[in-house]
């Protein structure tokens, strides 16, 4: 073991002191200089961030505005399209109504058209049945007139009178009278007698179903001879 006192470990250790401490010094300068860069990094991203930072607060201010005016105008666009549906809404309503009023009228006008034609034919019937009627009317007059002695007359548009002569051989020139009520239509509607007839209900009845005229004022002349002669037969007695 070397000796403390020795001359050469003194210097030796004082070398190494020497080198260890310009060492230090040496690592210390380079972490000051290593220290300092650092620090300068960071100011400079220190730097760049707060700018970042301002910019990016600064897009986001002119961001929120533009939201905020997009929004105002949405909302804008929202209440003008909102009054315009409003507006389609009464115009279609309106047109649906009068599309409605419009078919109820067509309706009405051919409801109206279709009672006008059954009117037409109606009265176009009416009149052919009046006109054969007339004519059997006609007919049966001159039959009547010239050989049973019968007179028609129209007492008005509803009632037809046939009075009837040369009945009682007592009395040729006394009326027996028959006087018929036409319907609207044109059919017999009631028959009444002077004198009463006994067996007019029989003979209207048959009238009415087959519509004979000639017939019926034939049989009821018979029946009025008939009556007549039975009722001279009780006066005679």
């Amino acid at each position: 073991m070397e000796s403390v006192d020795d001359p050469e470990v003194t210097i030796n250790f004082d070398k190494k002191m020497t080198e260890a401490h310009k060492r230090i010094l040496k690592e210390f300068a380079e972490m000051k200089d290593i220290r300092a860069e650092l620090t300068q990094t960071h100011r400079e991203f220190v730097r760049m961030a707060r700018d970042e930072v301002i910019k990016k607060c600064a897009d986001d201010e002119i961001l929120f505005e533009t939201i905020e005016r997009l929004t105002t105008d949405q909302h804008h666009k929202n209440e003008s399209l909102l009054e315009k549906q409003h507006a389609l809404t009464e115009v279609a309503s309106n047109s649906e109504q009068k599309e409605i009023q419009k078919n109820t009228f067509i309706r009405e006008m051919e409801k109206l058209q279709e009672e006008k034609d059954k009117a037409k034919e109606l009265i176009e019937s009416q009149n052919k049945t009046n006109k054969d009627r007339l004519k059997n009317l006609q007919k049966a007059r001159f039959i009547f007139e010239e050989n049973l002695r019968m007179e028609m007359r129209k007492i008005d548009d509803d009632r037809l009178q046939f009075v009837f002569r040369s009945i009682d051989a007592a009395h040729p020139d006394r009326p027996y009278v028959i006087t018929i009520e036409l319907s609207k239509e044109g059919s017999y509607q009631s028959v009444s007698s002077k004198p009463a007839l006994e067996g007019l209900p029989d003979l209207e009845r048959r009238l009415q179903e087959t519509n004979k005229l000639a017939v019926f004022l034939k049989k009821a002349r018979e029946q009025f001879i008939s009556q007549a002669r039975q009722e001279g037969v009780k006066n005679q007695e």
